[in-house]
């Protein structure tokens, strides 16, 4: 049967085990488990020569979005690596951290061939949406922008409704007003309305945040998300509606029942976390400058069991992001070329991990 013909729960069962190994062979860090051989088992690449790869999404039948975040292209690629541009995304503002930055497909794909986008122009972040080769319709605008954290992640949640990461576009009181659509995590319906029950009638779901970058659901419904901190503490935390996760009062833990402590806390230098994927009972979180997969295991109640895993420590240089494929395999797209890493001949690359074995 066709993955995508499954449900959810399947969907995760079916690459449960591919975590299961790859946890297995975790990577020496400070904070997580050593695998003395850092070896990661089967990996392909399956496309090279790509600018600074942002977001990837699956399209019904197995092929995948993906957006270039310097050259405002949206991508596609095939399973056997076949990459063609679908269209440039017109008044993307390219520089520094911004860009054409996230994508989504429509649950709906097959009945209404909409996706969506967020990208930065010279006035503001915004998240439009369109069909393939038709100009985008933008259903939100105003999210500030600057030169660093514009956050940009989109998803669908398991409830219909796309959520949207936004970073404090390094104005740190924005986080705390609820005002702003900055420093938060967005829920809305496909037209950019806030979506019912969101906890302040408006736009925002959680608020207190630096800089989202990941956000994904477990099999129980459960939000998951990964946050860039400053200097101190990266962030991976479990969502939920109306909390306050503390930026800038508070990076990393806190004993302030007025904000919600992180599920795990790594240094940046090992971390530096972008996109997520759940995928069985583990996070797999993708790592900038730590230039790894971490594996943080569920315990089937909205926490962690078990100290995370590091896998593919600087294997591939730096991650961008990471999503569980119709296949139960992992693709992940490198960032070599963004102007922080040390890109050689083939970087970028979307590179696909089938199964994996520990030595």
């Amino acid at each position: 049967m066709p993955m995508f013909g499954m449900n959810l729960g399947a969907r995760l069962a079916a690459v449960a085990c591919l975590l299961a190994a790859l946890t297995s062979c975790g990577a020496g860090s400070d904070t997580g488990a050593a695998d003395p051989a850092d070896s990661a088992g089967q990996a392909t690449t399956l496309a090279t020569g790509l600018k600074t790869p942002w977001s990837l999404a699956f399209l019904p039948g197995g092929d995948a979005l993906f957006t270039e975040r310097d050259t405002s292209r949206l991508r596609k690629v095939d399973g056997s690596g076949t990459v063609s541009t679908v269209q440039t995304i017109p008044g993307v503002n390219e520089g520094g951290e911004g860009g054409l930055l996230g994508v989504a497909v429509s649950p709906k794909y097959q009945q209404d061939r909409t996706v969506f986008v967020y990208y930065t122009t010279v006035s503001d972040n915004r998240i439009a949406k369109l069909r393939l080769g038709e100009r985008p319709q933008p259903i939100l605008t105003g999210i500030p922008a600057a030169n660093i954290h514009n956050g940009g992640r989109l998803a669908f949640g398991p409830d219909g409704y796309l959520y949207a990461g936004t970073g404090d576009g390094g104005e740190r009181p924005r986080s705390q007003d609820l005002g702003s659509l900055a420093g938060k995590i967005l829920r809305m319906t496909a037209n950019g309305a806030p979506a019912p029950g969101n906890p302040f009638g408006s736009l925002v779901y959680s608020y207190g945040h630096r800089n989202v970058q990941g956000l994904a659901w477990d099999s129980a419904e459960r939000l998951y998300a990964s946050e860039f901190g400053q200097n101190d503490f990266d962030e991976l935390n479990r969502i939920e509606p109306g909390r306050n996760y503390g930026w800038p009062e508070v990076e990393g833990r806190s004993d302030d029942p007025r904000y919600v402590s992180p599920l795990v806390t790594w240094r940046p230098a090992e971390a530096s976390p972008s996109g997520i994927a759940v995928t069985g009972n583990t996070v797999a979180v993708a790592c900038l400058r730590g230039e790894r997969l971490w594996l943080v295991a569920l315990d089937g109640n909205g926490g962690i069991s078990g100290e995370p895993r590091a896998a593919l420590n600087g294997r591939f240089g730096r991650l961008r992001d990471v999503v569980a494929a119709p296949d139960g395999s992992l693709w992940v797209l490198t960032s070599e070329t963004d102007g922080r890493g040390s890109p050689n001949g083939e970087d970028d690359r979307i590179v696909r991990f089938g199964q994996v074995r520990s030595n």
